[in-house]
């Protein structure tokens, strides 16, 4: 085991069993280093934000940016207290507007896929959820990290409160919901993730710029016969969270091609533009750009 992240499990620990308003204090001294003396993908980060509000001005830019390094900042110790954190109190911490559109699709025989976003608590929103409602088999689908030490440490903490769920990778998901596909299933993916070069598939505009995107949810829903909808979580205030679920779809296969995408990209940049700082904007989203063959390259 790299010392490296043997230290990282011992920190991690200790910081998980802080309570709260000590985990957000070291949460502010987080937010300094991140900031202020590492520059944490600050060029990605100021980069990204010119481009998508090219409408703001300077002053406007580094506001979000500072809020948004501080909303990292809780939810990077947010994830880590899973570690410690009880099933209830988690649920505690998070309030869901319409559960009775959720329930009643799935009351109804019908699976469905959460369309969301690396918005707000994306981590937490998951497990709250799928300890809420019953009945179903829940998959929290990830993008598996690089580091394979540190991705069983993320996989460990994310299944921890998982209650008939399972984490499972992009690559997988499709095969599992195939297997099940006579069985009642609730499928959560962040489908904002930036596509692998031999995977980009459809093209659109996000954000005042074009983007790539995975069509895997569209493409999981029409074949399964899925519902669709978008799973927004906005932070109310320090460790809360409101999620609000709205409708893309029931109906995949009548939908026309690339409607569910555009619907679903559609309700993430209103999101977004809601409360900008809450989004993952650190990630270096637009590293491809879309050439006139229809290729890409990559940005140096």
């Amino acid at each position: 085991m790299p010392v490296v992240y043997f230290l990282f499990r011992i920190i991690a620990r200790l910081i998980s069993w802080m309570p709260f308003p000590l985990l957000y204090l070291v949460s502010d001294i987080l937010y300094v280093k991140l900031y202020y003396i590492f520059g944490y993908r600050k060029k990605v980060v100021y980069s990204n934000l010119k481009n998508a509000f090219p409408e703001k001005t300077d002053q406007e830019i580094r506001l979000i940016a500072r809020k948004f390094y501080r909303h990292l900042a809780d939810v990077v110790l947010e994830v880590i207290k899973l570690r410690s954190m009880s099933g209830d109190a988690l649920v505690k911490r998070l309030h869901f507007n319409n559960l009775s559109l959720m329930k009643e699709i799935l009351d109804s025989g019908q699976s469905i896929i959460g369309a969301i976003g690396h918005i707000g608590n994306w981590e937490w929103m998951p497990i709250g959820l799928q300890r809420i409602l019953t009945g179903m088999h829940g998959y929290a689908v990830i993008k598996p990290l690089s580091d394979k030490f540190f991705d069983a440490y993320y996989h460990k903490i994310r299944s921890r409160l998982l209650i008939d769920s399972e984490v499972i990778s992009f690559r997988n998901i499709f095969r599992a919901l195939v297997r099940q596909r006579n069985e009642l299933t609730f499928t959560m993916i962040a489908a904002d993730q930036t596509p692998h070069k031999d995977e980009i598939h459809y093209w659109t505009q996000f954000l005042n710029q074009e983007t790539a995107f995975f069509q895997g949810v569209e493409k999981m829903a029409i074949s399964l016969n899925m519902a669709v909808l978008f799973l927004d979580v906005q932070q109310t205030r320090r460790g809360y969270y409101e999620v609000t679920a709205t409708k893309i779809t029931l109906t995949p296969g009548k939908t026309s091609p690339n409607e569910i995408m555009e619907k679903y990209i559609q309700l993430l940049e209103t999101a977004i533009r809601r409360n900008p700082y809450n989004w993952l904007w650190s990630h270096r989203r637009w590293k491809y750009k879309r050439e006139e063959k229809g290729e890409r390259r990559e940005e140096k």
